[in-house]
């Protein structure tokens, strides 16, 4: 292999492992952003089930349930965000993989030809020598 397809590779390789880095800490912060959602969920049912135990505690639910709908809110939207990001990071990572791809198959192409030619050098060496011993 050349040097300068062992150079692409390698840039690509680095490439393609920076991304896998991006994509598992932006669905690092995904599972994150889910997980925060799960536990407004369950926040909200201890509060309704409190509420219906205790009178002072249903009078004040109207006013966390608003305030629980804003954090949800907010949490549904971090969650959006994420997955956007998400799925640029996935595309470029998926971009990255097929230019690796790329270069591995010029690289491996460039490698075959080298081979065919030197075979072809050697069987034009080998049909000359059997023409000279023919002509003797």
């Amino acid at each position: 292999m050349t040097a300068w397809a062992q150079s692409l590779i390698r840039i690509s390789n680095y490439e393609v492992e920076t991304l896998q880095k991006r994509l598992a800490e932006v669905s690092a912060r995904r599972a994150t952003a889910e997980m925060r959602l799960a536990v407004l969920d369950a926040e909200v049912e201890v509060e309704r089930e409190r509420a219906r135990l205790d009178a002072h505690a249903n009078m004040m639910l109207a006013a966390y349930l608003n305030g629980w709908k804003a954090r949800r809110a907010a949490a549904e939207s971090d969650l959006s965000v994420i997955d956007a990001e998400e799925a640029g990071a996935r595309d470029a990572l998926t971009g990255a993989f097929e230019e690796l791809k790329k270069f591995e198959h010029v690289a491996e192409t460039t490698r075959l030809n080298k081979l065919i030619a030197i075979a072809k050098r050697e069987t034009a060496a080998f049909d000359e020598l059997g023409l000279r011993k023919r002509a003797v």
